[in-house]
């Protein structure tokens, strides 16, 4: 991820919703030294802010609708949530939850794209979203999985202008001010039962003493830790003891 701060069409925001929001606060503590402050007021919900060294990194919530599964779901900075939403619409996605308010914080829609993937848009209040981001223990990079890259393609730059670009056989999507994320096809190798879905990687120092760290406070390691063609990107991929995938990522070039 080239952003550092959040950026309008770009993710602005990482959202655990858990079926056991205390212990997801516990294992990402434990693992990035998040600090939790949770929004006390009845009307939130539980909603709990991590904060990474005194700045914003990601929340925790409960699950609020049925059926709603542990995940992480990333969100994507929009001007005005209902336009984009017609937007989603218009280029063949739908939405799970319509426009709706988040007290204070903003506005905010869920949406899912042709073939599924769940992903989220803000449109800022007081909230514009992470003010941390492409640090250690910070969202750094965000990765679309999906059975239909082509319609992915299509889809993204239409709801929100992204570019592109191809990288071997990797698309990374980017902005003006830089590339933020990626596409990886899903083949033979994920699970029918796998649905297409957004992959958030959090940046770290060190991506091995990252990874042994999660599996002793009980994360599954689904990729160990790897070299990615090119030099320099070294990724692992795990999921957390409540059931969400998520990420690893160090990029040598960035270091110091």
């Amino acid at each position: 991820m080239k952003q550092r701060t959040v950026t309008t069409g770009g993710p602005c925001w990482v959202e655990h919703g858990s079926a056991d929001p205390a212990a997801a606060r516990r294992f990402y503590g434990e693992l990035f030294g998040w600090q939790p402050e949770t929004d006390e007021r009845p009307e939130a919900g539980g909603y709990t802010f991590m904060r990474l060294d005194g700045a914003v990194a990601a929340s925790v919530t409960p699950l609020y609708g049925e059926g709603q599964p542990t995940a992480w779901t990333v969100s994507f900075l929009v001007d005005e949530a209902d336009a984009a939403a017609r937007r989603v619409a218009g280029a063949g996605g739908s939405l799970v939850v319509e426009p709706t308010d988040a007290l204070d914080y903003g506005r905010f829609a869920i949406a899912a794209d042709p073939s599924g993937a769940v992903f989220g848009l803000w449109q800022a209040g007081r909230l514009r979203g992470a003010e941390v981001l492409n640090a250690p223990g910070a969202l750094g990079w965000v990765e679309l999985l999906t059975r239909d890259p082509d319609g992915a393609r299509a889809f993204y730059p239409a709801v929100f202008g992204w570019t592109a670009g191809p990288s071997g056989e990797y698309t990374q999507w980017g902005l003006a001010d830089g590339d933020f994320g990626g596409m990886l096809a899903m083949g033979e190798g994920f699970p029918p039962q796998v649905p297409p879905h957004w992959l958030p990687y959090f940046s770290t120092a060190d991506v091995d003493v990252s990874a042994f760290r999660a599996g002793n406070l009980g994360a599954t390691v689904l990729m160990a830790p790897t070299d990615l063609p090119g030099g320099g990107l070294r990724i692992a991929v795990l999921r957390d003891p409540v059931g969400a995938a998520f990420g690893l990522y160090f990029r040598s070039e960035s270091r110091g």
